[in-house]
């Protein structure tokens, strides 16, 4: 099962309040008409620029494991190593807001605008996880039709760089799922080409599955804490 699709931007076009959070402005702070109006002129460049289009694959249990080990360097427990094993599917996945939109982010702050610039990072960053949301209801979509309907199934991503999932693991992940098809190049550095992409894993199950205390050693030095909206989302079973 391998999957290319275009994700339409209005699908994963972030809010003024999710922009300006990003921004690190506070709900109840008072905007001035400047600030709203760079919000607005950010959301609507990420609608002309961004060209989403992602890819999955699915795996198996061998393929996981070999892209999960990466060059040995993840922490000695994670997440992953629970969850994995009980998860019912797997695939693995890249998508990318493509390069037009991170151009056009560099062009504001060479071109003397940074204040845009940070405004449209944040747009295209939000962008980016709301496209991470698509691809997971996405392969849940693909499931359904495949396995039949389930209502107790739940898919979540889980990424290299987060989670004690080492970021060197893309150089693996790459080999196997080849996401330059859809126009995204790993770096040296394990950043990706164009900047405003993500890859990782997808793996189903109930939500009982996806569920742990952020008492890992490297939950402390974690900034975001986004894996607890995540896993609250998924409510009971």
């Amino acid at each position: 099962m391998r999957e290319i699709f275009s994700i339409p931007p209005e699908a994963i076009r972030p809010d003024i309040g999710a922009v300006l959070r990003a921004q690190g402005v506070p709900p109840d702070a008072p905007l001035s008409a400047r600030t709203e109006r760079m919000a607005v002129e950010a959301i609507r460049m990420m609608d002309d620029e961004g060209r989403p289009v992602a890819l999955f694959e699915e795996v198996t249990r061998a393929d996981f494991a070999a892209a999960y080990a990466g060059e040995g360097m993840n922490e000695p427990e994670t997440p992953l190593d629970r969850i994995e094993p009980v998860a019912e599917d797997r695939a693995l996945f890249a998508l990318t807001l493509g390069q037009a939109v991170c151009d056009r982010i560099a062009a504001l702050f060479d071109g003397g605008d940074p204040a845009l610039g940070a405004m449209l990072d944040a747009a295209a960053s939000e962008a980016a996880d709301r496209a991470v949301t698509a691809v997971e209801a996405r392969f849940r979509e693909r499931l359904d039709r495949e396995r039949g309907e389930d209502p107790a199934r739940h898919v979540l991503a889980y990424s290299p760089g987060y989670c004690g999932w080492h970021v060197s693991a893309q150089r693996r992940l790459f080999t196997r799922l080849r996401p330059e098809e859809i126009g995204i190049r790993l770096r040296e550095s394990f950043l990706m080409d164009p900047l405003k992409s993500v890859s990782g894993a997808l793996l189903s199950g109930p939500a009982r599955i996806h569920r742990f205390e952020a008492r890992y050693p490297f939950c402390r030095g974690c900034r975001d804490r986004t894996c607890r909206d995540r896993i609250a989302a998924l409510g009971d079973d």
